[in-house]
């Protein structure tokens, strides 16, 4: 079911739900920088399907919620935590409010959890390839041709355009002129948002106290193992599991930083891993 969201400051912004029929839970998605929210839709058709009532949403100007030209949104990536994921977790929160809500991060989605003003109405959260921007510690293949990004495409074709052309490009996708700019000031600190950002959101880290999982894959082509850590090593107040896979112990090809949302992935990992964080958040 398709629905509109307003964030607290008036913007509106695309939604869907996948209701349970009988639901023992509830899982917000929250996705990856320029991942629109129908990647995560065979997911969350299948976990409706084991009870869980699911909502996907896009950041605004992204995807379903991109309303008029990009050039013209004032955002970041914090407006896209404050306003719209805290809209998106207010609204399932009370769409079924006896039950357990997991918060689902996927990259960047795990990321932005502290600047959630209302993050406390998760029980649980699971984080899924989410790890530290930061260009110098990325996996070797994206690491090769990252600066090439940073140092070119974004500050030169930013300017130009309003906003920075992705899907032109060929690179992640399009994005809001201040979206890409905090993001470049995070990922070329070695603290990631920690750093570039100072004391105050240090502390919002480590004021995150609800359980996090977090599920992490050997052969992710962005996130490398120590990209995971060092991430996760800021949410110090939370109790933390961190899981890592390799394909090979999975019996699949790959799995890089996309491939768990995959529909075949229901039996190696969907049902086997993720259901069970699903079930403990009750």
């Amino acid at each position: 079911m398709d629905i509109e969201l307003t964030a607290s400051d008036g913007v509106s912004l695309s939604a869907r739900v996948f209701a349970a029929k009988e639901p023992r839970g509830a899982v917000l998605i929250a996705g990856a920088m320029g991942v629109p929210q129908r990647f995560y839709e065979a997911l969350a058709i299948w976990l409706a399907e084991q009870g869980f009532t699911v909502m996907t949403f896009d950041y605004r100007g992204m995807g379903l919620s991109r309303r008029g030209p990009l050039a013209r949104l004032d955002a970041t990536i914090a407006t896209w935590a404050e306003q719209d994921a805290a809209a998106a977790l207010n609204a399932l929160a009370d769409l079924e409010p006896e039950m357990p809500l997991t918060w689902l991060g996927h990259s960047l989605g795990g990321q932005i959890i502290p600047f959630v003003p209302n993050r406390a109405r998760a029980a649980k959260i699971v984080t899924v390839a989410t790890g530290s921007g930061y260009w110098r510690e990325n996996a070797a293949p994206l690491r090769r041709k990252v600066w090439i990004f940073w140092w070119g495409a974004v500050p030169l074709a930013t300017p130009l355009f309003g906003y920075f052309p992705g899907r032109m490009l060929g690179m992640v996708g399009d994005l809001p002129r201040g979206v890409v700019a905090q993001w470049r000031k995070w990922c070329l600190d070695r603290d990631y948002a920690v750093g570039a950002e100072g004391p105050e959101v240090a502390a919002l880290y480590a004021g995150v106290t609800t359980p996090i999982t977090s599920l992490s894959f050997t052969d992710d082509e962005m996130m490398s193992e120590r990209n995971v850590a060092s991430l996760h090593g800021f949410y110090r107040g939370a109790p933390k599991e961190m899981r890592r896979f390799a394909p090979r112990d999975l019996g699949v090809r790959r799995v890089g930083h996309f491939g768990f949302f995959r529909r075949e992935m229901k039996e190696v990992l969907w049902q086997p891993h993720l259901v069970p964080e699903l079930a403990r958040a009750a």
